[in-house]
Order: structure tokens, then sequence, then C-alpha cells
């Protein structure tokens, strides 16, 4: 086995993916898949603190594309503008990055373990905390801000529900803004 072998991240995250899906996540064991990546056990360790994070690596740079896009927004750009820039740009990144294949057989090992999706659920509750600081940063009030870091994480999930689903084949962030345009009609404006 190599010591440093070249894209090692890649194959471990490539064969973790594929012991997952076969044995499932419980019988999986690091050693099965550094075996199977062609590495050491030292060089899974090199990359991932346990075989949880092969599923969530990349979790604190998935968030930071979200506050980075409010952060980016022209000055004077609506809260409505902020979330649909935040949810563009991660829509983006997870489509273009890993792509749906990926997104569903990590979602399909996610939603068999429940540890696992106590552990999603944390995520997606940081990520709203970083949409709601990021949103208090441009001059949001706190209230506000909460509420639209929530629904960033709500409409977040209710797409990527979608476009994981068989048979879908709209991109995710059209999925997403479709979801902005139902909460919108299910919250309208009552004329005074």
């Amino acid at each position: 086995m190599a010591r440093w072998a070249p894209g090692a991240s890649d194959r471990l995250q490539r064969a973790a993916m594929e012991l997952f899906a076969e044995d499932g996540f419980e019988a999986t064991t690091v050693a099965a898949i550094a075996e199977r990546a062609g590495v050491t056990e030292r060089t899974f360790f090199r990359y991932f603190t346990d075989k949880r994070e092969v599923l969530f690596a990349g979790e604190e740079e998935f968030e930071g594309v979200f506050v980075d896009a409010i952060a980016a927004a022209p000055e004077g750009t609506s809260l409505n503008g902020l979330l649909v820039a935040a949810l563009d740009a991660g829509g983006r990144v997870l489509q273009d990055l890993r792509g749906r294949d990926f997104a569903r057989a990590r979602n399909d090992i996610i939603t068999a373990n429940e540890q696992l999706q106590e552990r999603e659920l944390l995520k997606l509750a940081k990520l709203s905390r970083a949409v709601t600081a990021a949103l208090v940063a441009r001059g949001a009030g706190q209230v506000p801000a909460r509420l639209a870091g929530d629904l960033v994480v709500s409409v977040f999930g209710a797409a990527f529900a979608r476009w994981v689903a068989p048979g879908e084949t709209r991109d995710l962030v059209e999925l997403q803004r479709d979801g902005l345009a139902a909460v919108s009609e299910l919250t309208p404006v009552e004329a005074g």
C-alpha cells in the first residue's frame, strides 16, 4: 500500500461510499475502507477523523459558500435577494462539485442511519446560524435574520430532497427557486 498515494482522499471517499452502500455504514470499518482505497489506515486518518467524516467532509466550506454569497452581494440588496444569492451559490456548488449521483448515494446512507441523520440535522442547524449571522452583519434585524436563516435551510432541504428523488431532472438551483416561490405563496401580502 502506498504511503503518500496521490488522490488518496478521493479514493478513500469513493471506497467508503461503495462500502457503505454494499455493507451498510455500521458494518463498514476504517480498515476495509483503507484496503479498498489501496492505502493504510494511517493514511485514512490523515484525511478523516473517523468514517462519519467521509460523509461530512467539506461542511465548513459548503457553509462558507452561503455566507460568502451574502457578504459579496451588492450594497442595498434586499433580504430576499440575499437569500436568493446564498441559495443559488450553495446549490451551484453542490451540484457542480459532487453531482446528483454522489448526493443521492450520500443521502441514502444518511437516511438509513439514525446517528447520521442527527449529524446532518446539526450541520443544517449550523448552516442556519451562519446564514443568520451573515445577514445580521449585512444589517438585517435579529428576528428577520433568524427567520431567513431557517428559511434558507428549509428551502434548501426541500429542494435537495426533490433533486435526489428518482427521475428528477431539474437542477438544484431551479428547485430552490421554486421553493422560494412556494414560500411567497404561503405568505401573501394582504391589502390594507
